[in-house]
């Protein structure tokens, strides 16, 4: 009782603190968030003097100035505490507010070329006969990623974030965007855009002896910047197929909107059609976002009866599901830390409608039965972005997104006949600091019938790696993934219960037997980089100790049973085919319930085991129970 006592003291309390931060932000147009710089401007300093006078008024002031803001005197650290710097900074201060003249776009082939060094050309055989087989990006898909436009004024935050947006696309390996000066022209600029493609089509593919697979993707279909992806498999005993096909649209027309339509059909007869158009937040500067999703389903699974035995039912549910969001600036101003710094709203309407469901005998509480969610949120984030390297790729920049999310979500569901409320809250945080970057993500979000709670989710999620350091030519990083995860009033159905197999989870305890009301789950994983390369690749081996916890209503808060799963293997990344790593692993699982003890398994570990924390607020939604 202890804990649910103190995490309603929690959420009140984070409530309190939403309404405060609404109100400063809604009355204080002088307010800067969090700056992460070393060198403060004169009005930003003044900016931090007018809020330490503001905050003194009261105690909770204080507190939320300490929470959001550093002061200019935290910031003169000693001569022994220098931080090394992690990220790359472009110089655009020259041509700050220039007329840009020009763009000039410049696309080059994955084989031989470099974004950042213009001298450098393919002259090997095998590098231009791999660049005479790809397409390169049309100049006009990349242009549909820039945030700036001919005739406007040149703004540095703009040109740094329209480069982030081109390199998180998949087709991107690196680019580079810089001003170029135009001789005797004091108010005018043209900007250079080079992009060095990564070869897109990807084919995989494993065979074993009751089946055989097939996928390939084409994530840069004729240069278009859409993903094209097929999937075949092959039931050697019956010849069975499945099938599965996805194709993208991305980025029409400079507008951000994605489109994506998904067919597949299992071995099982297990069918999925859906399409999904969506424009998200994809940038602090984006300040419309919305999105609608349909989705038919076909499929059969096993629930247990009322003497535990499985049995088999179909399913078919059809699904709607809308929503729209509005980003409002808080501060005036071209600082990056106010440009950064947004007060986010979003609506969302989502209805399930089954086809086909199971009996009341399978489903007694009515888990799987039509339903209609609706739901608003609210908050305030603060998004920001480091460069990084060497941390999931090798060598190549990476945007490593740091900064803060308070927000709050709330609604109503109609299900099996009733209505009930939804309340939920998140908090979330992330920076460099000198040991390393921390992140955190804090969700809670419960169903409340009257009074009555339901269906509660209280999540930890914790990110953390340490600072690049070298053992001889060798680099080395270490990643620390915590998890806990706590549900109380859930329904009494194994469909509600947590595992621990799922997205950056322990892979390998696949059985759904393997399931408790609450979870702990820790990932550590010790990452080197070798030096060299060999035709482009580049070799990763890593360490990976995984454990989880369980826990039920008859623990006292987890089974002291651990599942533990020890890693050893090799990332193999290629230098063109950067978004897609070669995995060579090797798993020991000292005790798999159902399957046996003194496992051994091949690839059994993802590189999505370990991640980084978002600070975006999308889509309404409540808080998932996974």
């Amino acid at each position: 009782m202890f804990h649910i006592f103190a995490l309603t003291q929690i959420v009140a309390m984070k409530f309190k603190v939403f309404i405060f931060l609404l109100f400063f932000c809604c009355t204080s147009p002088n307010v800067l968030a969090q700056n992460n710089t070393e060198n403060k401007t004169n009005d930003t300093t003044k900016v931090f003097k007018d809020l330490g006078s503001f905050s003194k008024k009261s105690k909770f002031g204080k507190f939320i100035h300490k929470l959001l803001f550093k002061s200019t005197r935290q910031k003169k650290v000693s001569k022994k505490i220098t931080r090394k710097k992690m990220f790359i900074k472009k110089a655009f201060d020259k041509h700050e507010g220039k007329i840009i003249r020009n763009i000039i776009i410049e696309t080059l082939d994955p084989f031989g070329f470099s974004a950042e060094n213009e001298q450098e050309k393919p002259n090997k055989g095998f590098e231009r006969f791999g660049n005479n087989l790809h397409m390169k990006s049309k100049n006009w898909t990349i242009k549909n990623y820039l945030l700036f436009k001919k005739n406007e004024p040149l703004d540095s935050v703009v040109a740094k974030e329209s480069e982030r947006l081109v390199r998180r696309q998949r087709f991107a390996r690196s680019v580079v965007i810089k001003p170029v000066a135009i001789p005797d022209s004091k108010d005018s600029v043209d900007i250079s855009v080079r992009v060095l493609d990564s070869w897109s089509l990807i084919p995989t593919g494993s065979i074993s002896g009751s089946k055989g697979n097939l996928e390939l993707t084409e994530r840069n279909f004729f240069g278009l910047g859409h993903e094209l992806s097929n999937d075949v498999t092959t039931r050697f005993a019956d010849g069975a197929n499945a099938y599965s096909a996805r194709y993208s649209i991305n980025n029409l027309r400079n507008s951000f909107i994605n489109t994506t339509f998904l067919y597949s059909n299992s071995l099982e007869d297990n069918v999925r059609k859906s399409a999904r158009t969506e424009r998200l937040f994809v940038s602090p500067l984006t300040r419309f976002a919305g999105g609608v999703f349909f989705e038919n389903r076909t499929f059969i699974d096993s629930l247990p009866n009322s003497i535990n035995e499985f049995e088999k039912t179909a399913f078919k549910n059809e699904t709607r599901d809308y929503w729209f969001g509005h980003s409002f600036k808080v501060f005036d101003g071209k600082n990056e830390d106010y440009r950064a710094t947004n007060l986010v709203t979003t609506l969302g309407y989502k209805k399930v409608n089954y086809i086909k469901a199971p009996t009341t005998s399978l489903d007694p509480s009515r888990y799987f039965s039509d339903e209609e969610l609706y739901l608003a949120s609210i908050g305030l984030n603060v998004r920001k972005f480091a460069e990084d390297k060497y941390l999931f790729n090798f060598g190549i920049i990476e945007d490593v997104p740091y900064g803060q999310v308070y927000s709050i979500t709330g609604g109503f569901q109609n299900k099996n006949q009733k209505t009930r409320s939804y309340f939920g809250g998140r908090f979330a945080y992330g920076d460099y600091f000198k040991i390393g970057y921390f992140g955190a993500n804090i969700e809670w979000g419960s169903f409340f019938e009257g009074k009555k709670s339901e269906e509660t989710v209280f999540k930890i999620q914790g990110t953390y790696f340490t600072n690049l350091f070298s053992i001889g030519s060798w680099k080395i990083r270490q990643f620390i993934n915590p998890t806990l995860v706590v549900g109380s009033h859930r329904v009494p159905i194994i469909e509600d219960r947590v595992t621990l197999d799922g997205e950056n989870e322990i892979s390998g305890f696949s059985n759904p037997l393997i399931n408790g009301t609450r979870k702990l789950t820790l990932i550590l994983q010790t990452q080197t980089y070798t030096p060299g390369t060999w035709r482009g690749f580049r070799f990763s081996p890593f360490y990976n100790m995984s454990f989880g916890f369980l826990g039920d209503k008859n623990d006292t808060f987890f089974n002291p049973k651990v599942y533990s799963k020890l890693s050893i293997g090799v990332l193999i990344n290629n230098d063109y085919l950067v978004f897609n790593s070669f995995q060579i692993s090797l798993s020991f699982f000292p005790n798999i319930p159902y399957n046996g003890t003194n496992v051994f398994k091949t690839n059994s570990l993802s590189n999505d085991e370990l991640g980084l924390p978002n600070y975006e607020i999308n889509q309404p939604t409540i808080v998932p129970y996974r």
